[in-house]
């Protein structure tokens, strides 16, 4: 009888503070501004929040707050417009935030054959783009409701906590990816469910909770703090997207920005020698 337990296996990838130094959802508030989209005041309130979130990370019901705010500021927004704003202004906003660390992360998980995954509770506008910067295998995001064209304000998939492990699994289950043999990479307490569906969880710059929780589980810790462009990291480089970017099936748009992951592609590996890198074991 032919052995059927799944041999692949990936490396998942939180966005927010594990693979970009802000939050990706906040950081086009002020491009949607001058697109007309939001008045002062809200990009005023998107800085503060941004300034909470980087300090000391968000907590449940903050991300809750987060998640009602979003959807009831992006209703009625044309999605198209949203699209083409996030395209116009990504390499200026996103590219400079990326951190090395994580960009080379990403590099020798693909060098080692595995699928890269982003599991993001920002939406697929915004995700889709930065996973085309830097060419992603799947995405996980969330999804909000379009009605002729615009956001009807109600969310479809929210991938946050729990559903972000269901989403894993469901993944795993579809692409043959043996969790045990996979990676997990999150800042955040409130992705603990993600970190615990795989056999090597990381914390990378965790808020308070997850630096307990990864300290009583004996997790290994990752400091990530050396944002860089990427045409900085290799000179010429051609930012060209991977083949295979399936997104449409756990895909999804959230209120201000979209998260697709887009995996780093195939690139020299790093000489550099780092405290993180040789705790990975990748």
């Amino acid at each position: 009888m032919d052995d059927l337990r799944p041999t692949r296996t990936a490396a998942f990838f939180d966005l927010d503070k594990t693979i970009i130094a802000k939050s990706s959802t906040l950081a086009f508030s002020r491009s949607f501004y001058q697109g007309g989209l939001i008045n002062r005041r809200t990009v005023l309130r998107s800085a503060y929040a941004q300034f909470v979130y980087l300090v000391g990370g968000a907590d449940h019901d903050q991300m809750e707050r987060m998640r009602h705010y979003l959807s009831s500021m992006a209703t009625g927004w044309d999605v198209q417009q949203v699209k083409d704003i996030v395209s116009e202004t990504l390499h200026e906003l996103i590219d400079p935030i990326i951190y090395d660390e994580a960009a080379t992360l990403i590099e020798e998980h693909h060098l080692a054959g595995r699928d890269v995954v982003i599991v993001s509770s920002s939406g697929a506008e915004v995700v889709e783009p930065i996973g085309a910067m830097l060419g992603a295998d799947r995405v996980v995001a969330t999804r909000m409701v379009v009605a002729e064209g615009r956001y009807s304000g109600e969310i479809e998939f929210y991938a946050y906590g729990p559903t972000k492990a269901e989403a894993i699994r469901a993944l795993a289950a579809a692409e043959g990816y043996d969790l045990s043999g996979s990676y997990a990479y999150s800042d955040s307490a409130t992705d603990l469910p993600m970190l615990e569906a795989v056999g090597h969880p990381y914390a990378v710059n965790p808020d308070r909770a997850l630096r307990r929780e990864a300290a009583t589980r004996q997790w290994p810790l990752l400091v990530f703090t050396k944002p860089v462009r990427l045409r900085d990291r290799i000179p010429n480089m051609s930012l060209r997207p991977r083949p295979a970017l399936a997104a449409a099936a756990l895909s999804a748009g959230a209120a201000t920005a979209g998260l697709v992951w887009f995996a780093a592609r195939r690139r020299a590996r790093s000489t550099r020698s780092t405290r993180w890198r040789t705790r990975t074991g990748v």
